[in-house]
């Protein structure tokens, strides 16, 4: 599994759209600053098909140093949460399925719909 870095995907779509690395550096930029701002507002922000990011706040609680066992307290914080959407899950999802002409051998088949199975 390789690592894509932001540099990446700006010369893969500056690519594909034919705009200068520049420009699309600069849109890219725009709209991870816009999350950022957005998110640091609480605001939820949903995007179909890709996922949620929203806002959760965790309570204060009390947790235990592992070297000395002694309670030590966490103070409450908010964090960010990204539930994904269907089209990245279904894109993402590779279903095991059992392949009994294999000797019960798993068989990787990628992309199934639930309820559905496929041609083995």
């Amino acid at each position: 599994m390789a690592t894509i870095t932001k540099k990446d995907l700006i010369d893969r779509i500056a690519e594909k759209t034919g705009q200068k690395r520049v420009v699309v550096k600069s849109t890219v930029q725009e709209f991870l600053d816009e999350v950022i701002v957005e998110l640091g507002k609480g605001n939820r922000l949903e995007f179909r098909d890709f996922g949620v990011f929203e806002i959760r706040k965790r309570e204060a609680r009390l947790a235990q140093n592992p070297k000395t066992l002694e309670p030590v307290p966490v103070p409450a914080k908010n964090v960010v949460k990204f539930k994904v959407g269907r089209r990245m899950q279904s894109s993402v999802d590779d279903e095991v399925e059992t392949d009994t002409a294999s000797n019960g051998k798993p068989k990787i088949v990628t992309n199934i719909k639930p309820g559905t199975k496929s041609k083995a």
